[in-house]
């Protein structure tokens, strides 16, 4: 892969996560009160059923269970658990225990696509997760059992559908869109039971509202997520997933900007730190390790002209190679 290529589709996928960073300040502005479940189905399943409706197609064969399960994962199982852990912790604390996420991508990739775990890979994951710490962390951040295993799982449940997508793929004749209509469909499925039983409907629902939900919807999913699920596809699993860190970055950054908080010494440290991170994880061209080692045995170069003056027989002389010089050894790869 090209180092142009790879910068622009790293690029394009950090797109989702910065986008999925401003979800806190529309939530919060725009959105009725108390109401996450429902701000996740909203954002899920509308997008999924439009996708579903311009692509008018459906999953075929094993593809009914495996978009069903990457569904799960990549929406509905994800997005529950992120808001159990978002109401039983402080926002550092949840956003520090979801980011073990790349290191689970990590070890997945090494179990299920057998990709090689090197230590710049170890130090990236390393690095995000301090660098989070020092972003979100506060000096009262609690802890809290039920928050810390919804975000340990809520990390789990996306790392595995990260792998499980570059593992599998995407059918052949699919779209990219409608592959991702199948996700958002399934996942918002899942949610919709879970919101109707435990938060049920608002009351009233004002424009500002709509408007919020249609960010979400639209913005925060039909185009983050077919970014996103582009980038799974033509970049390295671990590099997908420390792309993630843009989130926090970009709420970090909203909060600043429209909210007016202020930002420490440490919170600065600590974007720095992420963008080192994600900086280490960026994929490497495989080319141009491969045109600064030569393989044992290769020819240094073209074979030497004879000189000039010396004169050619008219008729053509055996093809028989000669006998190596006394004292030589052959160079010829033989191996």
């Amino acid at each position: 892969m090209k180092p142009d290529r790879i910068a622009a589709d790293s690029a394009l996928t950090a797109l989702a996560p910065l986008v999925w960073g401003s979800t806190y300040l529309v939530t919060t502005e725009m959105l009725p009160p108390g109401r996450p479940l429902l701000a996740a189905t909203v954002r899920a399943l509308p997008a999924g059923l439009i996708l579903l409706a311009i692509g008018r197609t459906l999953p075929r064969g094993s593809w009914w269970w495996r978009a069903a399960v990457l569904g799960a994962l990549n929406i509905g199982a994800f997005l529950y658990l992120l808001f159990v852990a978002a109401y039983h912790l402080p926002g550092g604390v949840a956003a520090l225990v979801m980011a073990v996420q790349p290191t689970v991508v990590l070890v997945l990739s090494a179990l299920l696509l057998k990709e090689r775990i090197t230590a710049l890979h170890a130090t990236a994951c390393a690095l995000g997760i301090a660098g989070v710490g020092l972003l979100a962390l506060t000096p009262r951040a609690g802890l809290d059992p039920v928050g810390v295993g919804a975000g340990l799982l809520g990390a789990l449940s996306m790392a595995s559908g990260i792998v499980l997508t570059k593992r599998w793929g995407r059918p052949q004749g699919v779209g990219l869109l409608t592959f991702t209509g199948w996700q958002l469909s399934f996942g918002g499925l899942l949610l919709l039971p879970v919101t109707l039983i435990g938060e049920g409907l608002p009351g009233a629902v004002s424009g500002r509202n709509l408007a919020g939900f249609a960010y979400l919807g639209i913005i925060g999913a039909l185009f983050a997520y077919a970014i996103w699920f582009r980038g799974v596809e033509r970049l390295p699993a671990l590099t997908v997933s420390m792309l993630g860190f843009a989130s926090p970055l970009a709420a970090t950054a909203l909060g600043y900007l429209v909210l007016h908080e202020t930002l420490s010494p440490a919170q600065l440290a600590g974007a720095l730190t992420v963008v080192a991170a994600v900086v280490l994880a960026r994929p490497r061209p495989a080319g141009n390790a491969r045109r600064r080692r030569k393989p044992p045995g290769a020819s240094p170069g073209p074979a030497p002209v004879p000189p000039p003056g010396r004169a050619s027989s008219p008729v053509p002389a055996p093809t028989r190679a000669p006998a190596p010089a006394a004292g030589r050894h052959d160079s010829g790869p033989d191996t």
